[in-house]
């Protein structure tokens, strides 16, 4: 498959964030679109460069945010990424090279797992270094909940944030449950503060490369001067903030990486390779199912896989 044409991309995306979950023939009698064209559009890209997945509260659910850079020496890569997959709380990650050369991940700690979290990297790295990581802006609000759900609730969170366009028929069936307690077991989600929308997500393979910056002071006038490419700000407290900035490795972006590098202190280039990324599509696919006890009590160990 040949590569995908943005401005189709952003329409679906568009169109999807209006109507998530309904059927290609309402959205296309709502929106007034041509039922084939639509359907052209979405066979061509969904599932492949774009889905439909829930957006989960992980401050409800009691999981800490945390973005690490570790050292790791080129010929060791494939095999730390492949230990670091059979990790469900290892979010993703990618080859990065910058201030640290190895891999730059994302990863999720229970609120009451903070303490294991140096025993947790130093299990793939001997240098590294990590910092908590929340939605900018910052509200201060450190309440954080707990896993209070029984298990079965584990793996519909995985089905809903891997597709959540997949039919109630299909889920019932994968969870051995009814239609009618699959929609319970939704709504609960819905009402419990935990399944808080459904946004459509751009595969960011889409794009191959990424730069991550860090700086201890926030300049606004980046977003702004940036504003045409995909910049991510996080806020990584006690330290400052981060950004991602999306690319492609065929855009000539090497001045504009030098420019924006003179808003950061620490700057590194994350890498999407095809290998790494279906080692993270397959962590992800059973990740609550996998990081909650089978009795639901609460979640496993960091340091269990």
């Amino acid at each position: 498959m040949g590569e995908p044409i943005m401005e189709e991309l952003e329409f679906l995306v568009e169109i999807l964030e209006k109507h998530p979950l309904d059927s290609l023939k309402k959205i296309a009698e709502e929106e007034g679109i041509d039922y084939y064209r639509l359907k052209r559009l979405y066979d061509k890209y969904y599932g492949k460069y774009l889905t439909v997945s829930a957006f989960v509260s992980l401050k409800r659910l009691g999981l800490r945010t945390y973005v690490a850079f570790l050292t790791v020496p080129p010929d060791r890569l494939l095999e730390v990424g492949i230990r670091m997959s059979q990790n469900p709380f290892i979010g993703y990650m990618n080859p990065g090279y910058g201030f640290k050369n190895g891999l730059s991940i994302i990863f999720y700690t229970p609120d009451d797992q903070r303490d294991k979290i140096d025993e947790f990297l130093s299990q793939y790295a001997d240098d590294y270094e990590y910092y908590e990581a929340r939605a900018y802006p910052y509200d201060g609000d450190d309440n954080f909940g707990n896993w209070d759900l029984s298990y079965d609730y584990a793996p519909l969170l995985d089905i809903l944030k891997w597709d959540a366009r997949t039919p109630i028929t299909e889920i019932a069936r994968e969870l051995g449950k009814s239609r009618p307690t699959v929609r319970y077991m939704i709504n609960r989600l819905r009402e419990e503060d935990i399944l808080l929308e459904f946004v459509p997500m751009i595969d960011m393979n889409v794009h191959d490369r990424a730069v991550i910056g860090l700086t201890k002071e926030l300049d606004e006038s980046v977003l702004e001067r940036f504003k045409e490419y995909e910049i991510m700000v996080g806020v990584l407290p006690g330290y400052g903030y981060i950004f991602e900035w999306y690319f492609s490795s065929k855009e000539d972006l090497g001045s504009k990486v030098l420019e924006f590098s003179g808003y950061v202190e620490k700057l590194l280039i994350e890498y999407f390779e095809p290998t790494f990324k279906e080692l993270n599509d397959k962590n992800a696919r059973t990740r609550y199912a996998r990081m909650v006890k089978k009795d639901g009590s609460g979640y496993r160990s960091i340091l269990e896989f």
